[in-house]
């Protein structure tokens, strides 16, 4: 059957859009507080899910509501399944918006909304190119089957739960990353190393009071601020600092209140997955606070840190240093860092290895560390398939086809939903060279390539799900 998939995404244009856009006007944002047994993660995030299960009934799908975190549309025959992994659930607006959030705004060829390209957008393409699939009423070897997530955003419990419940797919790919294939995603540790206090120590030295810098794992913090106790010298330790921070290209600032020094220091805030894109706060304040004379206490928790992580984001110092061909080096950002006399000190880490990485041996590095110990270690393991598997090959060619340009395989940092899968890749919907402003003020989707990406959804389900 010869098909010109671009002609039969342009036949539903219209519909899409009207869809799309109903889609975009739910305000599908987690709310815990006024969760329901029927609406477990918010009244936005269970209308967002009624509404693709109810389009998807009406369109002749077999719709299925897996506990309202999550659910799936499917059609096809066959004892093999095709999974096509989306979510509905968005990031929280924010500030600074020249158009509705939720308004689903179509002006200068870009729909604008929360979520139009993270992930409703590349949702309402997968959708219309299922349905395009099944309009063509092909013989299908295998099913297909969208399964819906309610959690991405968060902690992922929707597809936690799901796959307790329901089929695993045979193999599958998520519409929630870049074009042209991720097809490896390193690992993702979380994890605490905290400082072993010492017995009390009647010793000299200034005391930090406080140090506080970060709230994720997984963001370079932005902001730092000290607390010190000094008895004299105020002037000298803030000649210093002025220095420091001059010479190291950070912002500081300090002041003296209630006969306290208190240090602040602005970085640049980045994503955890490559910290080197960012300037950790903590890290700077860390390292100039190393070069005071501290309590002894003080003296080895930030003469540590400052050893063992300031520009060190590969984890040289730390004796974990790694990096294969297929997701290249690993990463240590060091999230969040705490400090005071009375607590000792705590760095919150997130650590990015690749998929050859021997976490097992690596953590037991960590752990030998003297004066540390680990906690709140979490783990999600990397995820990789083979360039050669028929997944990958079929969504190349496939790309290729639809584009004319080569279909890189790419790999990343981050996490998709593609790793819920035991064969999966994430497959666009953000195509190569256009900005990335996911989670960002004035989010936009191209309809250019909306309708593009549909076609290559339609043309990817068809070859591997379809006989020819």
């Amino acid at each position: 059957m010869s098909i010109n998939w671009t002609n039969e995404v342009e036949k539903r244009k219209d519909d899409l859009l009207k869809d799309l856009q109903k889609f975009l006007q739910i305000k599908s944002v987690l709310d815990e507080e006024d969760a329901t047994e029927e609406a477990p993660l918010g009244k936005g995030v269970k209308e967002a899910l009624s509404y693709l299960l109810t389009l998807g009934e009406k369109d002749g799908f077999t719709p299925k509501n897996v506990d309202h975190l999550a659910g799936h549309l499917e059609f096809g025959e066959g004892k093999d399944l095709l999974g096509i992994l989306c979510h509905v659930d968005v990031v929280p607006e924010g500030d600074g918006w020249s158009v509705d959030p939720y308004g689903g705004e179509i002006k200068d060829g870009k729909i604008f909304a929360r979520g139009a390209i993270d992930d409703k957008g590349p949702t309402m393409a997968a959708y219309y190119a299922m349905k395009i699939v099944k309009d063509l009423d092909p013989t299908f070897n295998k099913r297909i089957r969208m399964i819906i997530g309610t959690d991405e955003e968060s902690d992922w419990r929707c597809v936690e739960h799901y796959f307790k419940n329901e089929e695993m797919p045979t193999m599958g790919f998520a519409p929630d990353a870049d074009f042209p294939i991720i097809h490896a995603e390193k690992g993702i540790a979380d994890y605490d190393l905290v400082q072993v206090k010492p017995g009390q120590v009647a010793d000299s030295g200034i005391k930090v009071l406080s140090f506080e810098s970060g709230r994720r794992y997984n963001m370079v913090p932005d902001y730092a601020k000290a607390i010190l106790v000094v008895d004299e010298d105020h002037t000298k330790w803030v000649q210093n600092f002025e220095i420091f921070t001059k010479d190291e290209g950070v912002k500081g600032s300090y002041y003296i209140e209630n006969g306290e020094l208190v240090f602040q220091v602005e970085g640049v805030s980045s994503h955890g997955m490559e910290p080197d894109n960012g300037k950790n706060a903590g890290l700077y304040l860390a390292a100039f606070l190393s070069k005071l004379p501290l309590s002894s206490q003080g003296k080895q928790f930030f003469e540590f840190t400052t050893k063992h992580f300031f520009k060190d984001s590969r984890g040289i110092q730390l004796g974990v240093s790694y990096t294969d061909d297929i997701t290249g080096d690993l990463t240590i950002n060091v999230g969040k860092l705490r400090y005071s006399e009375a607590e000792g000190g705590r760095l919150g880490l997130n650590m990015r290895y690749p998929v050859t990485f021997d976490m097992d041996k690596g953590k037991s590095i960590i752990e030998n560390i003297e004066g540390y110990s680990i906690e709140n270690f979490t783990d999600s393991k990397p995820h990789h398939v083979s360039k050669d598997d028929e997944l990958v090959r079929t969504l190349k060619k496939v790309y290729e086809d639809q584009t004319g340009e080569r279909g890189e395989l790419l790999s990343i940092g981050g996490g998709t939903y593609a790793r819920s899968l035991e064969a999966g890749v994430a497959f666009g919907a953000l195509f190569p060279g256009r900005e990335d402003i996911a989670h960002q003020k004035d989010e936009y989707m191209y309809i250019e390539d909306l309708l593009k990406a549909t076609a290559i959804y339609a043309q990817a389900i068809y070859e591997l799900a379809c006989e020819s």
